[in-house]
């Protein structure tokens, strides 16, 4: 058994020795732990690329804006920053190129900030790059499995919204 098999394993049966359902602990557990690795591996590649889990969040949020501009305190929301910092991160974004700030036209006392082509082009290398790692974690299912799999943790996804 690999050691990640092994720790998967000692998490169940520690949780089911606790009193949790067997069915529930090894699927929560799974999740958990291919999270946990996902985001190991996705914080070695966002170093390499030279930007922060947060700066990540920034990028993200604002491509899947489709191009609109948000607010700095969205973007601070959406990455559960205090608006000071996300103040900081948006300073540094904006000294690579990566974002811009401009007023807002319409209510002044507001900034909007939008991705630039740079910015783009970053988050695009980074998804193209992120894919060949998330591909290969797939590759031992087939198609239909990986349909099979998102389909259930859609599902699961929002069971999570009823609690929260």
């Amino acid at each position: 058994m690999s050691g990640a098999r092994a720790e998967y394993q000692a998490a169940v049966d520690a949780y089911v020795a606790a009193g949790g359902d067997a069915s529930v602990q090894r699927a929560i557990t799974a999740i958990s732990q291919v999270t946990k690795k996902l985001d190991q591996w996705y914080d070695r590649q966002l170093a390499d690329l030279g930007i922060s889990h947060g700066d990540w969040s920034v990028l993200s949020q604002l491509a899947k804006a489709d191009g609109g501009p948000l607010t700095p305190s969205l973007l601070a929301d959406a990455a559960n920053l205090a608006p000071s910092s996300m103040t900081s991160r948006l300073d540094r974004m904006c000294a690579r190129g990566l974002v811009v700030r401009e007023p807002d036209q319409v209510k002044r006392t507001r900034v909007l900030v939008t991705l630039t082509e740079a910015g783009w082009e970053l988050f695009a290398q980074a998804v193209r790059e992120a894919n060949v790692v998330e591909s290969d974690v797939l590759a031992d299912l087939r198609p239909e499995q990986r349909t099979t799999l998102a389909d259930l943790l859609e599902v699961v996804l929002e069971g999570l919204d009823k609690h929260t």
